[in-house]
């Protein structure tokens, strides 16, 4: 089974969830920092996950733990942009451990993944929702209980479609 997302919707199967998408909506992503969810077809490659906030996280998907020393390179002039980074860091990065809780739980999409091509855009997540589902900077947002499941229920052949 896979994942439709559009119209602020999220669904696998009989799982349908209202969730959060960029600020600017559903579209062809033409650059960094453009607030759009970017349409296409993805393979989920990871889920991170706080482990101080989230106990046993159930999941087929490779899992790696938050930690205060790891973030997400979103600066082109990088070699690592959209990687996955070690603090300290000279170059423009998310930090994966917030002190909110959208980061919590995410799902690593492999939107400009391979190749990797700069200014492209990087870091497309599926992630806890802010209060009242409050647009994203161009990632998928949906309630922290409802990832839980999400994650419970996907495995490696699972495929997100954003249209």
């Amino acid at each position: 089974m896979h994942i439709k997302i559009n119209n602020n919707y999220l669904t696998y199967g009989n799982y349908n969830v209202k969730c959060a998408v960029g600020k600017r909506g559903i579209n062809l992503k033409k650059r960094e920092g453009d607030l759009i969810t970017p349409k296409g077809i993805f393979k989920i490659k990871a889920i991170y996950y706080r482990k101080d906030r989230v106990k046993e996280l159930k999941t087929k998907i490779k899992k790696i733990i938050i930690t205060k020393d790891i973030g997400w390179c979103d600066d082109p002039k990088s070699k690592y942009y959209n990687k996955q980074i070690k603090y300290p860091f000279k170059y423009k990065t998310e930090r994966l451990y917030r002190a909110d809780n959208i980061y919590d739980i995410i799902l690593v999409l492999d939107f400009n993944y391979n190749p990797i091509k700069r200014n492209k855009g990087s870091a497309i997540f599926i992630h806890v929702a802010k209060r009242k589902l409050s647009p994203t900077k161009g990632c998928v947002a949906i309630k922290k209980s409802e990832l839980r499941r999400l994650s419970r229920l996907i495995d490696k052949n699972t495929v997100v479609k954003i249209c």
